[in-house]
């Protein structure tokens, strides 16, 4: 099989600029006037809610705004024209703003921008929906080269999916109505993970369209459950969409966090027109989260606190960088890629689709219920395989079988489908593959899906304490827990991860001792 290697060659162009596209959800932002579509908790002039809190809300945004300093800026929760106003005020270099509330809606959209706003508009999301935030539809002229934001609020996860996707069908009506090379970006607070059709799936509370999402399925970011990436965005005749949230390494890929689990509610989407050498371009792997510390610290984003009248917003900033200099995209064979390295699981945690992908010299070192582990070197990445076809393999044997379908169930990576099982020697030294808890930093990614050995301490209240250190332990359905001040020793526990919270899940009674 052939693999194809994207590589972006950029053209000299002493006349080209390159700009900076970002989108922030600054977090309720009112204003002091009375309205009545207020939120209770913002209220003008109350305790939570009055002149101190609203100018040190200003300055603290303020201050990301001019630090993030985008030459296009989407915000989301802003009260009115007034809060647009005074930021702008704060932020002159801003010479162009366009503003959307629905008048029944507490919170609306904005858009500033350096370069001229040649045309707006809303594109109606529900006329029959009082309370539906319309999306806002801009046109900023670049070097007089056009391009079109479509600045998004979609409704959050207290409703379930068919209320977002009212958002992405009203996105698609309008956008099939573009020339199917358009430069536009849709980019704004979707409250939709990138990923979002693996994730609630599994949430019977959101899943009430049959698997279906907005983002990926209506807005056409996946194709038959694999992305759409760079590389395959010109294989479609109809409109497809890059979600630039997959050049991020996956255990960095939020923007927000609910219960400390990583979330991707905001999102810059792009048009297959920003890759096609003409008029404007995206510059590879420019999307980022701007976190400075005093936004992120210490695991914890720096959110808006009524009482204390500190912090900034519940939500990171998101940005990504363009050009008018067109980036000049190639495909090249990669006969002389390492085929090794291809061929390996460590390269499986660095893409999100497959199709005939042939995994050489696996070994099986752990096996449970439904549950396989496999490695292929002592000191690379290991990978669980799911599901009943690892009925066809065995403990400490050896393996070449092609991987046909991969998954992420809650941020944890996974082989749920093989086929074309060879099976080869058997290793007597497999368990030589497990790693010795205490000389790794178990919090590290890196080792995640391997199996560890050799942690000692005391289990309480589903954590294992061992030394200053803690992690959370969970035993699989039928397993019997220890009682709480138990000590305990871990003989081979699944390193894990769980909604962004590292844990060692025990499948069986053997993968731990009390004593």
């Amino acid at each position: 099989m052939k693999y194809f290697l994207f590589v972006f060659i950029t053209t000299l162009n002493l006349y080209a600029l390159d700009f900076k596209v970002a989108s922030y959800n600054v977090e309720n932002f009112f204003d002091l006037h009375y309205d009545k579509t207020e939120y209770k908790e913002y209220k003008p002039n109350t305790k939570s809610w009055n002149q101190n809190a609203y100018t040190r809300k200003l300055q603290n945004i303020s201050k990301v705004i001019q630090d993030l300093d985008a030459d296009i800026l989407a915000l989301q929760e802003i009260e009115s024209q007034r809060v647009l106003d005074a930021i702008v005020e704060k932020n002159p270099y801003y010479k162009y703003t366009k503003f959307l509330k629905n008048k029944n809606s507490a919170i609306g959209l904005a858009l500033l921008s350096k370069f001229p706003i040649v045309k707006s508009d809303n594109v109606i999301v529900d006329k029959y929906d009082k309370y539906a935030r319309d999306i806002l539809k801009v046109t900023v002229s670049i070097e007089n080269k056009p391009l079109l934001l479509y600045v998004n609020h979609w409704r959050s996860k207290k409703a379930k999916e068919s209320q977002r996707i009212k958002y992405a069908l009203a996105l698609k009506k309008n956008i099939e109505k573009l020339d199917e090379f358009e430069d536009y970006i849709i980019l704004g607070d979707l409250n939709s993970n990138y990923n979002e059709y693996q994730t609630f799936k599994y949430d019977k509370k959101l899943n009430d369209t049959f698997n279906i999402t907005g983002i990926n399925q209506i807005l056409n970011t996946t194709i038959d459950e694999n992305f759409v990436h760079k590389n395959t965005l010109f294989q479609y005749d109809f409109k497809v969409h890059f979600n630039t949230w997959l050049e991020v390494e996956s255990y960095n890929r939020f923007s927000a966090k609910f219960k400390q689990h990583n979330n991707t509610p905001d999102n810059i989407i792009l048009s297959k027109g920003l890759f096609d050498n003409r008029n404007i371009s995206y510059i590879n792997k420019s999307f980022n989260v701007f976190k400075p510390k005093y936004l992120y610290n210490k695991n914890k984003i720096i959110r808006w606190n009524k009482s204390k009248k500190t912090g900034y917003s519940d939500h990171l900033p998101i940005f990504a960088l363009f050009s008018t200099t067109t980036q000049k995209y190639n495909f090249q064979d990669t006969k002389t890629v390492d085929t090794e390295n291809i061929n390996s699981i460590h390269h499986l945690y660095n893409i999100e689709q497959i199709s005939n992908y042939l995994l050489k010299d696996v070994i099986v070192i752990y096996i449970a219920k439904n549950v396989a582990i496999i490695k292929q070197k002592k000191d690379r990445k290991a990978i669980l395989v799911f599901g009943s076809t690892i009925n066809s393999l065995q403990l400490g044997y050896k393996y070449n079988f092609r991987v046909d379908k991969i998954d992420t169930y809650f941020g944890l990576k996974e082989i749920i489908q093989i086929s074309n099982i060879i099976k080869k020697e058997k290793i007597d030294n497999f368990e030589e593959y497990y790693i010795d808890g205490n000389s790794i930093d178990l919090k590290d990614t890196q080792y995640l899906n391997n199996i560890v050995y050799n942690l000692k301490g005391i289990y309480t209240k589903n954590y294992l304490y061992f030394g200053t250190k803690k992690i959370r332990l969970y035993f699989k359905k039928g397993i019997k827990k220890p009682e709480d001040k138990t000590k305990i020793l871990i003989t081979s526990g699944h390193l894990s991860i769980y909604k962004s919270s590292i844990q060692i899940v025990l499948h069986k009674e053997s993968d731990f001792i009390q004593y």
